[in-house]
């Protein structure tokens, strides 16, 4: 998933025998209703989804950390796709829980939501939540889409802000997972809001390995990365300013089925959300993206870490 991108109308209730064909990686909705931690084995059960790239499967890991620790049965399901096969699982009863994000669950529920600030965004999910779906309250960890070039991208074109980016229509080649063709916080709203309109798009992956690759061989131009990306330092990367303020605020938001949604879930979700600040959510996106750490080891050792896995 580009984290936090929604196409117009993107709400599709998608079909779930399509998830095999329909995301970047395996996707495991198919372990048996039967499974430890599964759906069917209780309310103290909870089954926990992930989007399809690292930070979302960190999260869901954490996540299940601290329900664990909390005594819930848990199971984790990653690397299911993007929000468009996710959020139509957790509505179908196929997985309970998912880490989301606030600007960009508002825009795939309601693709002309203007709401940018965190608690206007809050509310505003509150009012459009399907039946049956809640948000607990967001994380104090923030990670938002940005566009990226290099140095000397920025110097050749004089690029700063997004709105630089119109002055050179037709000449540069935009990077970024496939969403990013229809979503407003991509190729849609670069054009309707600062009249950007680009040479051709690649689809690659989400701040992953392949559009990261093609930014640095100059492949392409412009690249939908994540602001915790460690890359982005790393490689002294630009990201270019966002004056219009097409993306809207990225606090890390639980989203869940209500009939799972207790105290004793709430109040551990709670403490985990405190905790975790952007720059510790990017210690763990390093750890994973540059180290090369599976995610579920690198949640477990933080959980363990703060005392919140029992």
């Amino acid at each position: 998933m580009n984290r936090r991108n929604f196409a117009a109308g993107a709400l599709a209730l998608a079909v779930l025998p399509m998830l095999a064909a329909c995301s970047g990686g395996a996707t495991t909705l198919d372990t048996p209703a039967s499974a430890p931690g599964s759906a069917a084995a209780g309310d103290s059960a909870i089954v926990i989804g992930t989007a399809n790239f690292s930070e979302n499967q960190i999260l869901g890991y954490l996540y299940a950390d601290v329900l664990k620790g909390a005594g819930l049965t848990v199971t984790v399901k990653p690397n299911l796709g993007s929000r468009e096969i996710v959020v139509p699982a957790l509505q179908n009863g196929d997985i309970d829980l998912l880490p989301e994000y606030q600007g960009s669950l508002l825009l795939y529920l309601d693709p002309k939501a203007t709401e940018s600030d965190s608690d206007a965004l809050q509310k505003a999910l509150t009012a459009k939540l399907p039946q049956g779906l809640a948000v607990l309250p967001p994380s104090a960890a923030e990670d938002a889409d940005v566009f990226t070039v290099t140095k000397e991208s920025a110097a050749k074109y004089g690029l700063s802000t997004l709105a630089d980016l119109a002055k050179h229509n037709g000449k540069l080649v935009f990077g970024g997972p496939a969403e990013d063709k229809t979503r407003q916080i991509g190729l849609v709203g670069l054009k309707e809001v600062y009249g950007a309109e680009f040479k051709a798009f690649k689809s690659l992956d989400a701040s992953g390995p392949l559009v990261k690759g093609a930014l640095k061989s100059g492949d392409v131009d412009v690249a939908n990365l994540f602001s915790t990306d460690a890359d982005i330092v790393k490689n002294g990367w630009v990201m270019l300013t966002d004056p219009k303020h097409l993306i809207p605020a990225q606090r890390i938001v639980p989203l869940i089925r209500t009939g799972k949604a207790t105290e004793t879930v709430k109040t551990a979700l709670a403490k985990l959300n405190t905790a975790l600040t952007t720059e510790e959510l990017s210690k763990l996106d390093a750890l994973v993206d540059v180290e090369h750490q599976d995610p579920d080891t690198v949640a477990a050792e933080w959980s363990k870490a703060h005392g919140l896995s029992g």
